[in-house]
């Protein structure tokens, strides 16, 4: 037993540090985003295939978790693999290829990184990134998102009904 126990703590020491690295460096992509002056663009781009994005002045709540992980991997470009335009899309594939989380009303249980799916009423979906941005006086952390005026880090876990909560490590 003690064998199987320090074998544990030596297989977790080892790779946990590096998953968090991994999610407070995707945190890190995500708030510089916002240092970008992106207008929220909702209409439809012709994008090439394979390898397209919309243009980099102009975006919506997808684009912001797309290029996070696209900086955070060092990528040049989007995968291909995913239609990431769409909320729902992206929810399927984190679903599926990441894990997908309790949703929960303890502000503790949403770490950087993480996903948020939110419904907004009238059947708009909203995505957003929880950062490593500590909201004043409480346990919560900040958002990167952009929700209508380009990419901005808020206060707003809570403010819609959250309809997915995933950690994908890619």
């Amino acid at each position: 037993m003690k064998y199987l126990l320090t074998i544990w703590f030596l297989i977790h020491s080892y790779l946990c540090p590096a998953q968090i690295d991994f999610y407070s460096q995707l945190s890190n992509a995500a708030l510089e985003l916002t240092k970008q002056q992106v207008t929220y663009d909702p209409r439809y781009f012709s994008i090439p295939y394979p390898n397209g994005d919309v243009p980099s002045d102009k975006g919506v709540c997808t684009d912001v978790i797309i290029r996070a992980y696209t900086k955070n991997w060092g990528l040049t470009k989007p995968d291909t693999n995913i239609d990431h335009r769409r909320v729902p899309n992206l929810m399927v594939f984190f679903s599926r290829k990441g894990n997908k989380l309790p949703i929960t009303q303890n502000p503790e249980d949403y770490l950087p990184g993480d996903i948020v799916c939110w419904d907004l009423g009238g059947g708009i979906a909203h995505i957003g990134f929880v950062v490593n941005v500590a909201v004043a006086n409480s346990n919560r952390n900040k958002i990167v998102h952009n929700i209508g005026a380009g990419q901005v880090v808020e206060d707003c876990l809570f403010k819609f009904k959250i309809i997915g909560h995933y950690r994908y490590g890619g």
